[in-house]
């Protein structure tokens, strides 16, 4: 796999070592790969946040491209390092939800444990699998390494509760997933789930407990500046939004915060 690329994702921030030893390992076992960082100030410990901006990324990545995500509060406990195959390309981390929106939209083909010692830096700190399992894990499936070749194939992974969106008589039931530097709220649904608003001018959304209508637009000054709209965002997912305002401070919407979608 010449000349691969190899993204990273982490909440490791900026004034610390991590990231540089983490390209360091990388570069001394494959020189020969171009390095993206995706972002290093995924907010501490936030696995949904962390889960957000890889799946809202990686779509834009050629083909085969290798996405390293580390948020992982988890790290040396028994949870499990994982290699995911997609149709797209590669995920690696840890076994607890970061990677699974992305992948799963990419089209998972195999998942498998990263559990060779070959593929493993000779040290294994329990603080820091992004530099020593991970990272080399990068690097030498980038050399063209199969990814069979890097431990057992597994079908029980973690799957994140705020990629699901249950189903009701009349009803969808989502998440926020992210609020955004502008204060939209980005929701889990994608233009998939919500097929059935093609064509439609208005949506009614419940936020809070409160069933709101919604102008569904396609660009945010479609509406009055601070009049509130809904709109799928350049990631696909179902914004609520105010233009030139802040519509998580507007309806008191955090992360997490349960939307419900009317279908009628």
């Amino acid at each position: 796999m010449p000349s691969a690329i190899i993204t990273l994702t982490t909440d490791f921030g900026l004034r610390d070592p991590y990231v540089a030893e983490m390209k360091a390992v990388i570069l001394s076992i494959n020189p020969n790969v171009t390095i993206v960082d995706i972002t290093h100030q995924i907010e501490k410990f936030n696995i949904r946040m962390g889960a957000y901006i890889l799946a809202a990324a990686t779509p834009h990545f050629p083909k085969g491209t290798i996405h390293v995500a580390v948020v992982d509060p988890g790290v040396g406990t028994k949870r499990r390092a994982i290699l995911v195959q997609t149709k797209g390309g590669y995920f690696i981390g840890p076994d607890n939800g970061v990677l699974m929106l992305a992948a799963r939209n990419q089209g998972v083909r195999h998942i498998y444990r990263i559990e060779n010692p070959k593929f493993m830096l000779p040290r294994v700190s329990d603080t820091f699998h992004g530099r020593d399992v991970f990272a080399p894990a990068a690097a030498y499936l980038a050399k063209g390494e199969l990814p069979s070749k890097f431990g057992s194939e597994i079908r029980d992974v973690v799957m994140p509760v705020f990629a699901k969106i249950m189903r009701r008589k009349g009803v969808l039931i989502g998440e926020v997933i992210h609020v955004d530097d502008f204060g939209n709220v980005v929701t889990n649904f994608g233009e998939k789930e919500l097929e059935f608003l093609k064509g439609k001018e208005t949506v009614n959304i419940r936020l809070k407990g409160v069933r709101l209508r919604f102008k569904l637009c396609r660009a945010y000054a479609d509406v009055k500046p601070q009049e509130p709209l809904a709109i799928f965002g350049s990631h696909n997912f179902l914004e609520i939004s105010v233009n030139q305002g802040n519509a998580a401070e507007r309806f008191g919407v955090k992360v997490g915060d349960k939307v419900a979608v009317y279908t009628a």
